[in-house]
């Protein structure tokens, strides 16, 4: 009989901090042996020959929009996670905008429900913070449904208002004593409604308008606002999608001061400007938009310095009808990018020599497990640790191509980008989901999952 369910042999393990010639077994889904290369005689009920690629934790995309329950129309858990598990993505984490929100306990166990029938990949949710539901974000952690929290503080796709002021604070203190972060749609909503009113008056509807409409300062000021009200509270806070140097730079200043500041940017923020928006128009529309020249390169730089903590794709499918729109304004915000993000950071990033391998792994894969409390279950490749592994070939070449992607509405501004490196095998706890391009495993094994601290009411 086999020792191990899974062995992964002559692989290069690559973590934050070093690179292994070794082997990997694998048992009842965790990671059970790591032994020198040709050092486990053992067999497994499985194996994958991972010659000349490069074995890393399991990549977590820490924003995504699956949409289900209520929108199903735009994606779903089956077809969210599938595209998830074949862009070479372990674990995702899905944002509580939907239909209804992710605010009680109860919309969380019924979206619970809901993934773990049809998910190929494991997730973890995010609860949402608004003026009314302070006292469920409590009950929502206490229950292990959540692995922290949300609040929109700009207007965006599903019209959650934001909380007033001294909610955000009641929430901070809440979440402070919980021990989980609240995180940030960073956008002042009162300059961005002020900019979209006077531009609409002028007549432009063309696709610059939507970037002029959301200043950098929007940002800017709302991460100011973050950071003072969590250095009152002793709150961990994180920053979604960060769009532009002076962001971080503000982000620099609370960490300085002592605040526990996290944060993440996109494949479209480092890669795409808003010139690109003159060419692809409303497909590139989103909250907050591509900056001008410069600020992508200061965020990949960030991210290779570990300043900017996380990659996280801000996943949000749309179908073409809401996407293409000439006039800016009735075109919606978003696209789809669980999928194509490792090979756009592999191909932009680390082949051009930007990022080591390394540094990709400590943003990709343990920078979001521990800024939500999933470390070291998730993101770390260690004895006792979740088998949860991407395997990459950095010489793979492909083309992105909406047809072959794999999500309900695939629609990116990225089609037609040459790439050099891409997952080649996804292996979720253990089960290969992902193999040589071809989905292998089963929907439904996927499991949600609760944050590795201790939760206890005062």
């Amino acid at each position: 009989m086999p020792d191990f369910d899974l062995v992964v042999r002559n692989g290069t393990v690559v973590t934050s901090n070093r690179r292994r010639e070794v082997d990997i077994g694998v048992i009842d889904g965790r990671i059970a042996s790591i032994s020198r290369r040709g050092g486990l005689s053992s067999t497994g009920d499985e194996e994958i020959d991972a010659t000349g690629r490069y074995v890393l934790p399991g990549v977590i995309d820490g924003h995504v929009h699956f949409r289900e329950p209520g929108l199903e129309y735009k994606e779903d858990w089956l077809t969210g996670s599938r595209a998830a598990v074949m862009g070479g993505v372990t674990t995702v984490l899905d944002m509580p905008n939907t239909v209804p929100p992710t605010s009680t306990p109860e919309a969380a166990r019924a979206k619970q429900e809901l993934a773990e029938a049809k998910s190929y990949c494991d997730f973890g949710l995010i609860g949402l913070l608004v003026s009314e539901n302070v006292d469920q974000l409590m009950p929502m952690a206490e229950q292990g449904l959540v692995v922290g929290f949300k609040a929109f503080l700009g207007t965006t796709i599903g019209g959650i208002p934001a909380p007033h002021d001294g909610a955000i604070l009641d929430g901070m203190r809440a979440i402070q004593s919980i021990g989980l972060r609240l995180g940030f749609h960073a956008e002042n909503n009162d300059i961005t409604a002020h900019e979209i009113r006077k531009l609409q008056e002028q007549g432009r509807n063309d696709s610059l308008a939507h970037v002029e409409s959301r200043p950098v300062v929007a940002e800017v000021e709302s991460i100011q606002r973050i950071g003072l009200f969590a250095q009152q509270t002793g709150c961990k806070v994180h920053i979604f999608h960060l769009s532009s140097s002076d962001g971080l730079e503000m982000i620099d200043d609370w960490r300085y001061k002592g605040v526990d500041l996290s944060c993440e940017t996109g494949a479209h923020y480092c890669f795409l400007t808003s010139a690109n928006m003159k060419e692809l128009g409303s497909i590139l529309r989103i909250n907050p938009p591509v900056r001008e020249a410069g600020h992508g390169d200061a965020l990949v730089e960030a991210l290779a310095s570990g300043r900017v903590t996380s990659i996280a794709t801000d996943h949000s499918p749309h179908t073409h009808k809401e996407k293409l729109n000439q006039d800016i304004w009735k075109a919606v915000s978003g696209f789809a990018g669980v999928e194509t993000s490792v090979r756009l950071f592999l191909t932009y990033a680390v082949n051009t020599g930007r990022m080591t391998l390394e540094q990709f792994v400590r943003v990709a894969s343990e920078g979001p497990a521990k800024t939500w409390s999933m470390w070291p279950r998730k993101g770390a490749l260690e004895i006792g640790s979740d088998a949860d592994l991407t395997i990459i070939d950095l010489d793979k070449e492909g083309v992105i191509r909406e047809a072959d992607l794999h999500g309900k509405n695939s629609i990116n501004p990225f089609e037609g980008h040459k790439t050099k490196g891409m997952a080649v095998a996804t292996v979720v706890r253990g089960r290969v989901q992902m193999l040589d391009g071809k989905l292998t495993g089963e929907p439904g094994s996927g499991r949600l999952i609760s944050p590795l601290i201790p939760v206890a009411a005062d």
